[in-house]
């Protein structure tokens, strides 16, 4: 009856999913007609998603199906779902670009390398199912997605982010799906309706039900289909003719599974012992069920009676009915009898093959601390950890922890698991490790270990003004431990003081710089220290003592010699060090270089920062299309992985075009969410473009505001000294001339020390607007001259703007329409609306006739299509563009389509010059 009964529900359920299965036709219409597709099925166990996906993978024809499921037991194994799916079409792996490929390869431990970028292994998969689609239209179904493994859940979760023009289908089913499934379209999978429902229950039972008894199930059930077939299994003749009511106060899948429980009790000792040690090992492989059955004196053939009841099946995978059963069995035996069946599982699981599935064996086995099994469950954390699987490490190390005996390692193991949960992401976690490693002995240099961990959670958290002053006491201490690892804290607190800026104590800039400034000078520094002893000196001393230095560190890190990982770790505050010497060369040499590396590694948590700073210097120098491009991918990578950047080009480039509307909503929206998360420099930042907007509107006193603000958050630093020009230009305009000269004098010191054009060029500007007559059209000269060699155009543009203002107040008619002419063309060129506008205003003034200048697109181009059009101009194939921009090949191909049609071109040879056309 259990067999017949389940083919009826299963008709049954079917015949009442006319939406779900309406759905699903769509999305496999879409499929084979090349589109991609990605669902999400929740609902509660039992209630038929499984059903769902059978019915999809039957009714795809012509297609090839993928599936995966993910076991609750094989959590912590990195990439076991991942795996799962993508095993059938390994083969395929030479058609992906060297660095998914190998990226893959060792994710799943076929081959040795270094650790993967998660992300680096998303693209990989996304690229390796583009590949299979390409043959023939593919259906991947995910089920029991709440219990795959973290590092599958997210490459899987990215993959169905970044699917456009390819035929893949995605659907996953899950209880409760996965934050790394946020955001995609849902299908809520509900129960049976009151009819349907009825007709299932009946069909289970074998005698007559009482009516009242009958419609309290199909109420308690709400229609689910598995609680219809057992939940009546669990009630007694009595019961069932009798109207007592079920117990309401368990969940419905507590109830279910205490049904399969009882079912279960039925059950010779040694069919159900079995069940059990079936349920213990998620392999689901009869040889090796067979073989531990052997070790604990259990018969194969005793599980008989659960096959014919339709508990489980032995084949060439050991399936149970549902996983609910899986979990009754398990559940079903005591503490003792669970480690003795995974004792029995780790004795004939080969070391050589599978020696992560035997450990984790080996821990579930331990009846009480045991070194030798904590030593392997720390080999098994590294080799995942050299997959790319962190969370599985973290599960690895965290078990060890647990069954450490000696304090020493206990504490060392403790900080290692709280290290990778760090990395994870996993911060709650980490600092639970941190407080479980502070109970036992610590050196010293543990002990700093922990309040050095303890401040780079703070930090990666987003508590930005509560790093610092952490992150400085643990550089401290590391001091007479290990003076490498020390000044490389110093430089991490001087980073978190600089992001935390005005949020922060006011003096921890200063503090962390003259600490460091304490330290014994080096013999032969390397690069990361010359950032630090510059950086420090630039606080310290000022710019002229610290200018040799940073530009010492900056050529450094943009020579060649710097490793990938030096690289990503410290190029930030690199490029920090060129931009705080107006050093605008190497600042986008160092920028390019950021996201090139960040690229290449796939470090998509990284690329987003990396993309703003670069969209921030193509702005700045006045290529509007490419920033508008480094802003649509940073976007695309943020949405791909959840994660979020502050909008920094985004409102540099609002702000430069003058649109005011789009500008405002961006610095507003940064200014709360920054100053909730003590990210002053964001609010800096924003202060800073809040100055440009006003000042291209002619709007000074607010441009004046807002300017001074963001000058005085971390004087003569970064983005506080960018705003100078702006506050001095806003404060000339209003006749603050004190406040223009103290910010000019503050301008100077830093310009001059820097020497270069861009420096230079922006002081003569400035210095300009607070002169009289000869000095002051001299100065004007020396700015144009000295900008004019500089990549920054709207710097120059605006400076002739300066000029043409003060040449008409100077009365010099026909000499400023020369200068605002210039000035007018170039704005206007550039996309700088505001300030153009501002332009005509004076060339009307001077007595000249100019047309109100209308916005043009660059046709019907969107920021993506932009962005592949560049990168194929520049002769990158579609597999290339797809791993720079994280598409895969085909949907590159498919924009290039697409702005071809828009082009009325044909071939790529065709793009120069389309674009040229368009101006």
């Amino acid at each position: 009856m259990a067999a017949s009964s389940r083919l009826r529900g299963r008709a049954t359920g079917l015949t009442d999913r006319l939406r779900e299965r309406d759905e699903l036709d769509r999305l496999l219409e879409a499929v084979r007609a090349g589109e991609s597709r990605a669902l999400v099925m929740r609902g509660d166990p039992g209630v038929g998603k499984t059903v769902l996906l059978d019915y999809l993978a039957e009714r795809a024809r012509g297609c090839r199906v993928a599936r995966a499921v993910g076991v609750q037991s094989e959590m912590e194994l990195a990439f076991a779902g991942l795996h799962q799916l993508c095993a059938p079409v390994l083969d395929r792996l030479h058609r992906l670009p060297v660095p998914q490929h190998d990226a893959l390869r060792t994710a799943f431990g076929i081959s040795a390398g270094p650790p993967p970028d998660r992300f680096l292994v998303g693209l990989a998969v996304l690229s390796l199912l583009s590949e299979v689609a390409g043959e023939q239209p593919l259906i991947c179904l995910i089920d029991d997605e709440q219990w795959l493994d973290q590092a599958s859940a997210q490459a899987l979760g990215f993959v169905a982010r970044r699917l456009a023009a390819d035929p893949v289908g995605l659907v996953f089913a899950a209880r409760v799906p996965g934050a790394e499934l946020a955001g995609l379209p849902e299908l809520r999978v509900e129960g049976l309706r009151e009819d349907y429902a009825r007709a299932l229950l009946n069909s289970a039972l074998a005698g007559p039900l009482d009516t009242r008894v009958r419609d309290l199930i199909i109420a308690e059930t709400q229609g689910n289909p598995l609680a219809l077939l057992e939940l009546p299994r669990a009630l007694t003749p009595t019961e069932l003719a009798g109207g007592f009511g079920l117990p309401g106060a368990e969940p419905l899948s507590g109830r279910i599974e205490d049904s399969f429980r009882r079912q279960l009790d039925t059950l010779l000792p040694q069919a159900r012992r079995l069940l059990q040690l079936a349920a213990a090992d998620p392999s689901g492989d009869p040889v090796l069920l067979r073989r531990a059955a052997g070790r604990l004196g259990l018969p194969v053939q005793a599980a008989a009676p659960a096959v014919e009841a339709g508990l489980v099946e032995f084949g060439v995978q050991v399936r149970f009915r549902h996983p609910l059963v899986r979990s009754a069995a398990y559940r079903s035996a005591s503490a003792q009898d669970r480690q003795e069946l995974h004792g029995a599982l780790a004795e004939v699981t080969d070391p050589a093959v599978d020696p992560d599935r035997r450990a984790w064996h080996r821990a579930q086995a331990a009846t009480g601390p045991d070194e030798d099994v904590a030593a392997e469950l720390e080999r098994s954390a590294g080799r995942a950890q050299a997959r790319g699987g962190l969370a599985a490490a973290a599960a690895f190390l965290e078990r060890a922890v647990l069954l450490t005996v000696d304090p020493a390692h206990h504490a060392e193991r403790a900080l290692a698991a709280a290290q990778i949960n760090l990395q994870a992401g996993a911060f709650g976690k980490a600092l639970e490790l941190l407080v479980r490693a502070e109970t036992g002995p610590l050196d010293d240099l543990q002990s700093a270990r922990v309040d050095l961990l303890r401040g780079q959670i703070v930090f990666a958290s987003g508590l930005g003004s509560d790093a610092p002053p952490m992150l400085l006491k643990a550089a401290k201490r590391l001091e007479s431990l290990n003076l490498d690892l020390a000044r490389e804290t110093y430089l991490s607190a001087w980073m978190a003081a600089l992001f935390a800026g005005r949020l922060a104590g006011a003096s921890d800039l200063l503090e962390v710089s003259r600490a460091a400034r304490a330290l014994p000078p080096l013999a032969h520094p390397r690069p990361v220290d010359l950032v630090l002893d510059g950086l420090a000196l630039l606080v310290t001393d000022g710019p002229a003592a610290a200018a040799p230095t940073l530009r010492h560190a900056a050529s450094a890190f943009a020579g060649p010699d710097i490793a990938m990982e030096e690289g990503l770790r410290w190029g930030w505050m690199a490029q920090a060090a060129a931009s705080a010497v107006w050093d605008d060369d190497t600042w986008r040499a160092l920028l390019v270089r950021q996201v090139r590396l960040a690229r290449d590694a796939g470090a998509l948590d990284q690329l987003p920062v990396d993309l703003g700073a670069l969209g921030t210097n193509a702005a700045w120098s006045g290529d509007f299309t490419a920033a508008a491009a480094l802003i649509a991918e940073a976007d695309a990578v943020c949405e791909a992985t959840g994660s979020r950047a502050a909008p920094y080009a985004a409102m540099m480039l609002a702000s430069l075009r003058g649109d005011e509307a789009e500008a405002a909503a961006l610095i507003e929206a940064t200014i709360a969410e920054a100053t909730a998360e003590g990210q002053g420099i964001a609010v800096t930042y924003a202060h800073w473009v809040t100055g440009i907007l006003y000042n291209g509107l002619g709007r000074y006193e607010e441009a004046l505001a807002a300017a001074k603000q963001a000058s005085e958050d971390t004087p003569g630093l970064y983005v506080s000294m960018w705003a100078l020009p702006e506050l001095i230009e806003a404060a000339a305009r209003t006749g603050s001339t004190h406040i223009a000269g103290d910010a000019l004098a503050r301008l100077a010191d830093i310009t001059r020390a820097g020497g270069t054009d861009f420096g230079l060029g922006i002081e003569a500007r400035c210095r300009a607007l607070l002169s009289e007559r000869k000095i002051a059209e001299g100065c004007y000269r020396e700015g144009i001259d000295r900008l004019g060699r500089t990549q920054l155009r709207p710097e120059l543009a605006r400076t002739h703007l300066l000029y043409g203002e003060w040449l008409r107040r100077e009365n010099r008619r026909v000499d400023a329409r020369v200068q605002l002419r210039a000035a007018h063309e170039m704005l206007g060129s550039i996309g700088m609306e505001a300030f153009a506008e501002r332009a005509r205003r004076e060339l009307l003034a001077t007595g000249e006739t100019v047309r109100k200048r209308t916005v043009e697109t660059p046709g019907a181009l969107t920021a993506q299509e932009i962005s592949i059009v560049r990168l194929a101009i520049d002769g990158q194939t579609n597999a290339e563009i797809g791993s720079q921009l994280f598409l895969s090949a085909r949907t590159v191909e498919w924009h290039l389509r697409k702005v071809f049609t828009k082009l009325g071109i044909s071939s790529r040879r065709e793009l120069r010059r389309a674009l040229v056309a368009l101006g």
